[in-house]
């Protein structure tokens, strides 16, 4: 329990114990499976390359094949996990205020000339000088920022 907790008398166990019943109940269909490659993905050590790479973790119980029905004919109710992530406390400064940030990141596509809705993306150069226009989706984030020294966010909304 970290010393942010204590102040808020936030119970950091029981918040997350109710989010993880409220990401069980958004998943409509494969929910076992989905829900088990979420915790293989947060508990496995270093970066995950692969989807078979989550197949052995201990918190995938099930086979490699699981893992792609799981993904492959699983659903996710969006609105209903938009629901639950807004439901979560957000982090706040010693001075009790909400630090937000906003930032907007391209996902370039100059080559797939049959996607929808692909806009001008505004790109810098290494040279001075040297910006471009390139093809892709401007996607806007919209993050609370974690008190102190620490990279963790909390994504509020994410919108193309």
């Amino acid at each position: 329990m970290s010393v942010l907790d204590e102040v808020a008398r936030v119970d950091p166990l029981g918040v997350l114990s109710g989010f993880r019943r409220d990401l069980y109940d958004c998943l409509e269909a494969r929910g076992d499976e989905l829900f088990e490659l979420v915790d293989a993905l947060l508990c496995t050590d270093g970066p995950v390359k692969t989807l078979v790479e989550l197949s052995p973790a201990p918190e995938h119980r099930r086979g490699h094949g699981a893992l792609y029905g799981g993904l492959n004919c699983g659903r996710l109710d969006v609105a209903r996990l938009r629901r639950a992530l807004t439901g979560l406390a957000l982090p706040r400064a010693a001075d009790g205020r909400i630090v937000l940030a906003v930032d907007v990141s391209n996902w370039l596509r100059p080559d797939a000339n049959t996607s929808p809705d692909r806009l001008f993306c505004h790109t810098y150069g290494r040279g001075k000088g040297s910006a471009q226009m390139i093809p892709g989706w401007p996607y806007s984030f919209v993050a609370a920022l974690e008190p102190g020294r620490t990279s963790w966010t909390t994504i509020l909304d994410v919108i193309r």
